[in-house]
C-alpha cells in the first residue's frame, strides 16, 4: 500500500490532527472545479465526518505558478477573494467573491527549494517504484539520474502533489495514521459512493 508523502508548511486556517483517518483536498485557487464542486463536497464531508476523520485542504501548484500561490491562498482564505478563472466562472453566476465559507482546516503545499529536498524527492519516487529493488545498481543510478533530470526540468515543484504523482485537481485522498493511502480519487466523483466509502472506513476502524 503506497504511503502519502505530506508537505505542507505553516497552516493558513484552522489546525490538522492526525487521525486514525485523514482526508486530504489537493485543489488550486486557479481551478474552478475545485470551487464550484469541491469545496462544497468536503464542506458536506467535514460536517458530517469531522468527529471521526480530521481534514486538511491543501492548495497547490503544478501550473499557472503565477495565480497558483500562497498569497493568492491567503487572499482566499482571509477575504473569499477570488483569482484567474476560478473569478471567470464565478462572476458568471454572479459572484464577485467566493460565496460560501470553507469550514476546514487550509494549508499550503510546500514548495522545493533545496538540495535535501530535492534528495528527499528522488529518494521517494524510486521508493514507490515497485521495480526499482529488482533493478541492477547500474539500473537503480541510471533510474536516479531519469528522476533528478526530470525534477530539474520543473519550473516549481510542489512537494506534495509531484511525490504522489497526482494526476490534477481536485483531488481527494483518505489516509490512515500510518499515511497510508486508503482511497483517492481525482476530479467529479459521486458524492453518495464517497460518503459510502467514508462510512465504511469509519466503521472499520472505530
Amino acid at each position: 500500500m503506497q504511503k502519502l508523502a505530506l508537505h505542507y508548511n505553516n497552516l493558513l486556517k484552522g489546525s490538522f490532527e492526525l487521525k486514525k483517518l485523514n482526508f486530504l483536498f489537493v485543489f488550486q485557487v486557479n481551478c474552478p472545479g475545485c470551487f464550484l464542486y469541491g469545496i462544497p463536497l468536503v464542506n458536506k464531508l467535514y460536517k458530517e465526518f469531522q468527529k471521526d476523520i480530521s481534514f486538511l485542504g491543501l492548495s497547490t501548484a503544478f501550473e499557472n505558478f503565477d495565480l497558483n500561490t500562497a498569497a493568492n491562498t491567503k487572499l482566499l482564505v482571509n477575504n473569499n477573494t477570488i483569482i484567474g478563472h476560478t473569478k471567470k466562472a464565478l462572476k458568471n453566476q454572479g459572484f464577485d467573491e467566493y460565496p460560501y465559507t470553507i469550514d476546514f482546516p487550509i494549508a499550503m503545499d510546500k514548495i522545493m527549494n533545496n538540495s535535501e529536498d530535492l534528495e528527499k524527492a528522488i529518494l521517494h519516487i524510486c521508493s514507490i517504484n515497485p521495480n526499482y529493488t529488482s533493478f541492477s545498481y547500474r539500473e537503480q543510478l541510471l533510474f536516479k539520474a531519469h528522476v533528478k533530470a526530470y525534477f530539474e526540468k520543473l519550473e516549481i515543484i510542489s512537494m506534495t502533489f509531484t511525490l504522489n504523482q497526482l494526476k490534477g485537481t481536485p483531488s481527494f485522498i483518505l489516509f490512515d495514521d500510518n499515511y497510508e493511502i486508503l482511497y483517492h480519487k481525482f476530479g467529479h466523483i459521486d458524492s453518495n459512493e464517497l460518503i459510502a466509502q467514508l462510512k465504511s472506513f469509519v466503521k472499520t476502524l472505530s
